[in-house]
């Protein structure tokens, strides 16, 4: 009797403890969410699919390459920390990096080291942690493709919104002249019918 009450508490125990950590790994998501900084972050396109994880659309960014002292001080893969500024317009742009997290600041994200030149021209090009926007599948290959034809127009402006606290991040929104593009590819599929 007394093992199968054991059994008991350790499947109820088991079975909060998974239920648990996914909770907490949404509440980190939302808190960010709520009370992280907001930032610009001027995009470019890449391809929207994976088998694995659902359908999304890739992200690069105009703000992920970065003039450094030595581009010896820097591996590929290595954790990093981004100190972020914005330029006049208000995009996101890079003040500094550094391997240790920055002190005095709460305006920077961990990211990681995707390349170093090796070449002298210093230069180290930085993989961030919101790269991925996914959608509801049905949406995911119409906002690819409005997204690919806002990068070829140079006079529209495509961002992601990012929230940033204590160095982490979450992907808010991608947008095409300050429209979500969730409702552009809304509009389409409606106006298609």
């Amino acid at each position: 009797m007394m093992g199968k009450k054991i059994q008991i508490t350790g499947f109820v125990l088991l079975a909060f403890v998974q239920l648990l950590i996914p909770a907490k790994m949404i509440w980190e998501q939302e808190h960010i969410l709520k009370k992280g900084t907001e930032y610009k972050f001027k995009t470019a396109p890449v391809d929207p699919n994976d088998p694995f994880r659902g359908k999304y659309i890739t992200l690069s960014y105009e703000a992920s390459s970065f003039n450094v002292a030595n581009e010896m001080d820097w591996e590929y893969g290595q954790t990093i920390y981004v100190v972020l500024t914005t330029d006049q317009k208000g995009f996101a742009k890079i003040a500094s990096i550094t391997s240790e997290v920055p002190e005095g600041t709460e305006a920077y994200v961990e990211g990681s080291i995707l390349f170093v030149t090796r070449n002298g021209s210093n230069q180290v090009t930085i993989g961030y942690p919101f790269d991925r926007f996914y959608m509801e599948e049905s949406k995911a290959q119409p906002a690819e493709i409005t997204y690919r034809n806002s990068q070829r127009d140079t006079t529209t402006t495509t961002y992601a919104l990012v929230r940033i606290k204590n160095g982490k991040a979450v992907l808010k929104d991608v947008l095409i002249d300050g429209v979500p593009i969730k409702e552009l590819v809304g509009k389409e599929r409606t106006g298609n019918d």
